[in-house]
């Protein structure tokens, strides 16, 4: 049972600016009333520009999260694109493994580095939604599914089966007051995808999104990101990823066809896909490219045995399950469905 929940802006520090206080107020009132105590970590309310300029206050209020004792979850406000930079605070003198403890840490979207870090020192994370993202939703309540999960994990510390939406939801263009208490148009959903390979197989699931992940590699949005993540291998090694099942999903930036090329020939390169037991993908925003990405899946990582499962609810498209990264899972595509065991 979780009680103590602390809330981290470790990229963005969107959460602490005026322009969504209400939006925060939202979120604060709905886990309340899960009769959970909130405490946002001391710079996670410090707005856009202080938050982005010092890292290692970022650093800071994550190593304070988990040392407090009293604290049962760990929940990012958001994501962003630079959480890599805490890199040098949590690992230069071993911070972060000597702080972590064991508490539920979940988060999506530029968080997948966090994971990755958090895996490096051998804690089980969940993936999935955010504070600002899911808790603060616009709409009446959180939406239905995103709300079952979230529930889940709140009420019993665990997930323990992910089933498709029925429905999905179109991104929302407008946040302002008056947009409180209204939801995008739903769409009929069509489940899990299974591209090719066997419908059911195992292993523990580890990744994110991969935006994120092809930052790792390329330069192009910061210089020093592949060079702090090679000095830190925060990627895993080839052999860490023997039997896992890779996540992948696609960020509101809805990379196009080419960037999604790049994207998976990076991950190729370094064996992932002779290694891993099977791929799960999630739904794009607004289906965009979902056909193109589709395609390129099979086409690039080129293992036509290697089970591929397309269409998750998992990442930037709405609703959001919550997936469990360092656990057993069991795939079964043909009966739609996805089993953890601790």
């Amino acid at each position: 049972m979780i009680r103590n929940v602390a809330i981290v802006s470790l990229s963005s520090g969107i959460t602490g600016e005026e322009s969504v206080r209400y939006e925060v107020e939202i979120g604060l009132r709905r886990l309340k009333e899960y009769g959970l105590n909130v405490k946002f970590m001391p710079h996670a309310l410090k707005g856009l520009e202080y938050v982005r300029d010092h890292p290692e206050k970022r650093a800071e209020d994550l190593l304070e999260a988990f040392r407090d004792p009293e604290i049962d979850m760990i929940l990012c406000a958001i994501g962003g694109d630079d959480t890599y930079r805490l890199l040098p605070y949590l690992f230069d003198h071993n911070e972060l493994a000597e702080a972590v403890t064991d508490k539920v840490f979940l988060g999506f979207s530029d968080t997948t580095v966090n994971h990755l870090m958090l895996h490096k020192v051998g804690l089980k994370t969940f993936y999935g939604q955010a504070f600002l993202c899911d808790v603060c939703d616009l709409g009446p309540d959180m939406l239905p599914y995103t709300r079952k999960y979230f529930e889940e994990l709140v009420t019993t510390g665990t997930i323990r089966e992910v089933t498709p939406s029925d429905v999905w939801y179109e991104e929302r263009k407008q946040f302002s007051p008056d947009q409180v208490g209204t939801t995008t148009p739903a769409h009929p959903n069509q489940g899990f995808e299974l591209l090719q390979g066997s419908p059911a197989f195992s292993g523990k699931i580890l990744g994110g999104c991969i935006d994120s992940l092809y930052d790792f590699f390329d330069g192009g949005r910061y210089a020093d990101m592949p060079v702090l993540c090679r000095k830190y291998h925060l990627f895993p090694e080839r052999e860490d990823w023997k039997g896992r099942i890779l996540l992948l999903e696609s960020s509101e930036e809805k990379p196009t066809p080419a960037l999604y090329r790049k994207a998976l020939e990076f991950l190729k390169g370094t064996g992932v896909f002779d290694v891993v037991s099977g791929v799960l993908a999630g739904k794009p925003m607004d289906e965009t490219y979902a056909e193109e990405y589709k395609q390129l899946l099979v086409e690039v990582i080129n293992r036509p045995e290697l089970p591929i499962v397309f269409n998750l609810n998992i990442g930037h498209a709405m609703p959001r399950c919550i997936i469990p990264f360092g656990v057993d899972a069991a795939v079964d595509a043909e009966r739609q469905i996805i089993r953890f065991t601790e």
